[in-house]
C-alpha cells in the first residue's frame, strides 16, 4: 500500500482550565465523531471546579481519553496554555500518528468533522496546518469568523488548529507566550518554513464562550487583541485598516476604536516583543502583500 492510500491517524490534546460549564459537551461531540482520535489528553491547568471531575467520567468510558493534571496556578494565561499543550504533546512521542490536534475546551464539532479535516490532509500533502471557521451565535451559522470576502484562509483559527506531525515539530511546538498569540506563532511560523496553511469553509465548529472573553469583556479583549497584535509585530499600517474594518462588526465602531487604543498603548509604551525578528519581517511582507492585493480588488 502506498503511503497515498493509507488512512491518516490523529491525535488531540486540549488544555482546559475551569471549563465545568462547556468541556462535557466538547467531549461529547468527539465522542460521536465518525473517527476517533488514537489518543486524546485533556490537560486540566490546575483546574478548581468539576473539569476533572467530568474529564475522568468520561475516560472511564472510553480508553482514548486520558486526563493529565498540571499544577495549579493562579494566573489564567496562554503561556502556560502552550506549556499544558506541550506536557501532554510530550505524552505522545511514543504513539503513532499522523496528525495532532489543539482543540480548546469550549467548542463542539458536527460528527464528521476530524473525518472531513483528515480527508483534506490526505488530499494536500503540502498542507502542515489546516482548520475551519468557527461560529459564535449558533442561530445564525452563516456569520462565521471567516464570513466576509477579505478573510484570510491561509491563517487558522486556534479553536481548533489540526497539524500534521511533520510541521509541528518543524515549528518546535506551540511558543510559551505569556499575552499570546501562541496559535499566530505556530501557524505564522508553519508557513516560513514552507508549509502550506489553510482553512477550510465546507465545515465549521461552535464556540460556545465568545473568543477572547474568558477573563474580560467584549471591549477589553479587543483592546487585548490589539495590545496582541502590536507584540507579534503587526504593521502599524495593517492594524489601521484592521481597526477601520473591525468598526463594522459588533460591539460596533468602539470595537475597532478598542483594537487601535490597544495596539497604540503597547506601541507607546514599548511593550516587548517575544517574536523572533524573522517571522515578524516575514509576517508584515504577508501583510503589505495582502493591502496590495485588496487595493487592486477594490479598483473598477
Amino acid at each position: 500500500m502506498s503511503p497515498q492510500d493509507q488512512e491518516l491517524s490523529y491525535a488531540l490534546i486540549t488544555p482546559a482550565r475551569n471549563e465545568a460549564e462547556f468541556i462535557g459537551g466538547t467531549i461529547s461531540s468527539v465522542v460521536a465523531q465518525t473517527i476517533h482520535p488514537i489518543a486524546w489528553i485533556i490537560v486540566s491547568d490546575g483546574s478548581t471546579d468539576t473539569t476533572d471531575d467530568i474529564v475522568t467520567r468520561y475516560a472511564e468510558q472510553h480508553d482514548w481519553i486520558s486526563l493529565l493534571r498540571m499544577p495549579e496556578t493562579r494566573d489564567r494565561t496562554f503561556a502556560a496554555k502552550a506549556t499544558a499543550f506541550n506536557a501532554a504533546y510530550a505524552h505522545l512521542k511514543e504513539q503513532n500518528f499522523d496528525i495532532v490536534g489543539n482543540l480548546d475546551a469550549d467548542i463542539t464539532l458536527p460528527s464528521d468533522y476530524f473525518e472531513f479535516l483528515l480527508a483534506r490532509f490526505k488530499e494536500y500533502p503540502e498542507i502542515g496546518v489546516a482548520g475551519t471557521p468557527y461560529v459564535e451565535n449558533a442561530e445564525r451559522p452563516e456569520e462565521h469568523s471567516y464570513s466576509h470576502r477579505l478573510a484570510d484562509l491561509t491563517h487558522v483559527s486556534g479553536a481548533c488548529q489540526m497539524f500534521r506531525r511533520d510541521c509541528f515539530e518543524a515549528v518546535g511546538g506551540y511558543v510559551p507566550i505569556k499575552g499570546g498569540g501562541i496559535d499566530w506563532v505556530a501557524v505564522t511560523t508553519a508557513r516560513m518554513k514552507g508549509w502550506e496553511t489553510r482553512t477550510f469553509l465546507e465545515r465549521t465548529s461552535h464556540h460556545h464562550r465568545k473568543m477572547g472573553t474568558a477573563s474580560r469583556g467584549p471591549l477589553m479583549a479587543r483592546f487585548h487583541h490589539g495590545k496582541e497584535d502590536y507584540y507579534v509585530g503587526s504593521h502599524p499600517l495593517w492594524q489601521v485598516c484592521r481597526g477601520l474594518f473591525q468598526m463594522k462588526s459588533r460591539p460596533y465602531i468602539l470595537g475597532g476604536v478598542f483594537l487601535m487604543l490597544g495596539y497604540l498603548y503597547a506601541m507607546v509604551t514599548r511593550m516587548p516583543r517575544p517574536i523572533p525578528a524573522d517571522v515578524i519581517a516575514f509576517r508584515r511582507a504577508e501583510q503589505m502583500t495582502r493591502l496590495r492585493n485588496i487595493m487592486k480588488w477594490q479598483k473598477p
